[in-house]
C-alpha cells in the first residue's frame, strides 16, 4: 500500500506553535476551559471530581445523545465519538474504501479525505468547485465524477479552503446521483454552524439511506484542544467504524467527554456559536479592507462560513515558496494554496483576535511591499 503524506497538515503541525501569527488557522480563536465553563454556569470544581479512568470507548451514552439531537431521526445508536471530525473521516475511508474503488470528490478540500483515497488504492474522480460559479460546482461535472459503480461520494460543506456553502441545487444533484450509483456520500460538516451571515447550513442527514456524517467541536464552536468529533450514520455503519476505532485511538479522554456533553446542551451550544459568528463578523471587515488595499494583487470571493478566505494573487510565484517567506521573514504561518492543488492562491485565517490579526496583516504587507514576485 502506498502512502500519500499529509502536505498540508504536516506544514501546519510543523510551524503553528513555533510562529508568532498563525493564520493558517480556519477556526476562531479557542476558548479556555474557564471560559467554557461559565458559559455553561459551571466551575473548576464541578469538573475537579473527575477519574482519569478509561471511557466509553464509542462516546458516553449523555454525549452521543446530545449529538443525535442534532439529526433529525437519528439515536444514540447512530453516532460514533472520535477523536476529531479527522479521526472519524479516516475510520469512514479505512472501512469503505478498497484498492480500485472508484472515489468522488469536491475539490478543492481538507485534503485528508483525498489522500486516504489515494492511500487506500481508489481511482479519484474530482469534482471541482469554480471559482467563477462563486466556488460551485457545474452540474456536468458532477455527473461525470459520479458514474455508475462510485463507492464514495465525499463532500466538505461548508467548504475548506474556500468558505463556500453548495447551493441546494448542486448538493441535491450529488445526493441524487449518488444514490443512483449506489454510492455512499460522506458529507464532512465541521464548518457547520460558523457561518457569517446566513442561517445554519443545513446537514446531509437523512437526504439518503447510504449518508454518513461527520463534524466535530474544532471549527464552529472553537474547542480543538477537546479532539472531540463524530460520525453520524445507519447503526451497521457506526458499529463497523467503531471496530475500526479500537485499532486507532479507542475512546476519547474522560475529561473531553464531559466538557464536550456540556459543550452541546442547548442553550450553551447556541452561546458558543454565537461567540463565533461575532468573532467572524467583527474580524472579516479587518481581512477585506487589507485585501482591499494591496492595490489589485488579490482576488477573493467574500466567504460564507468558516475563519477563512481563499485569496488568488497575481504573480507567477509559488504558492510554497510565498507562505515559507513569510514563515521565516516575518514569522506569520498561512497556508499555500498548492497544498489544495491549486497553485497561485492563498488561505488566510480571521479567527485570531482582533489586535492579533491586524498585527500579522501589517506583517505581511511589509513582506509584499509592492507586487508579490
Amino acid at each position: 500500500m502506498s502512502f500519500e503524506p499529509f502536505a498540508m497538515e504536516r506544514w501546519q503541525s510543523t510551524w503553528e506553535n513555533r510562529v508568532e501569527y498563525n493564520l493558517s488557522e480556519s477556526g476562531v480563536h479557542p476558548l479556555t476551559v474557564a471560559e467554557l465553563l461559565a458559559i455553561a454556569g459551571l466551575s473548576l470544581d464541578d469538573l475537579a471530581p473527575h477519574r482519569l479512568g478509561y471511557p466509553q470507548s464509542n462516546g458516553s451514552e449523555p454525549l452521543r445523545a446530545a449529538i443525535a439531537a442534532l439529526y433529525p431521526g437519528a439515536t444514540a445508536d447512530h453516532v460514533l465519538v472520535t477523536n476529531g471530525s479527522a479521526e472519524a473521516n479516516f475510520c469512514a475511508c479505512w472501512h469503505l474504501i478498497q484498492p480500485g474503488d472508484r472515489v468522488a470528490i469536491v475539490l478543492p478540500t481538507y485534503m485528508q479525505t483525498w489522500g486516504l483515497a489515494r492511500t487506500f488504492g481508489a481511482e479519484i474522480a474530482p469534482i471541482w468547485l469554480r471559482e467563477e460559479l462563486g466556488w460551485q460546482p457545474q452540474a456536468a461535472d458532477i455527473d461525470l465524477a459520479i458514474a455508475p459503480g462510485t463507492r464514495l461520494v465525499v463532500v466538505t460543506n461548508p467548504n475548506n479552503p474556500t468558505g463556500a456553502v453548495l447551493s441546494e441545487e448542486a448538493i441535491g444533484r450529488i445526493v441524487r446521483q449518488a444514490a443512483k450509483a449506489g454510492a455512499w456520500l460522506l458529507s464532512d460538516e465541521v464548518y457547520q454552524g460558523a457561518e457569517l451571515e446566513r442561517s445554519a447550513t443545513p446537514t446531509s442527514w437523512g437526504r439518503t439511506e447510504k449518508v454518513l456524517v461527520t463534524n466535530g467541536l474544532s471549527k464552529a464552536y472553537g474547542l480543538p484542544g477537546l479532539r472531540i468529533g463524530w460520525c453520524v450514520a445507519p447503526p451497521p455503519l457506526v458499529a463497523e467504524l467503531w471496530a475500526r476505532k479500537d485499532y486507532t485511538t479507542i475512546g476519547p479522554s474522560v475529561i473531553s467527554d464531559w466538557l464536550a456533553t456540556r459543550a452541546l446542551a442547548p442553550g450553551v451550544r447556541d452561546r458558543i456559536l454565537e461567540r463565533t459568528r461575532s468573532i467572524l463578523r467583527a474580524n472579516w471587515p479587518a481581512l477585506e479592507r487589507w485585501l482591499a488595499s494591496r492595490g489589485g494583487e488579490f482576488r477573493y470571493r467574500t466567504p460564507e462560513a468558516g475563519a477563512i478566505c481563499y485569496a488568488r494573487y497575481t504573480s507567477n510565484v509559488n504558492s510554497s515558496a510565498l507562505a515559507e517567506r513569510l514563515r521565516r521573514s516575518k514569522s506569520v504561518l498561512v497556508v499555500p494554496g498548492d497544498q489544495f492543488g491549486m497553485d497561485h492562491f492563498i488561505r488566510f485565517g480571521f479567527g485570531p483576535p482582533a489586535t492579533e490579526l491586524e498585527a500579522a496583516l501589517a506583517r505581511v504587507g511589509e513582506a509584499l511591499p509592492g507586487p508579490i514576485g
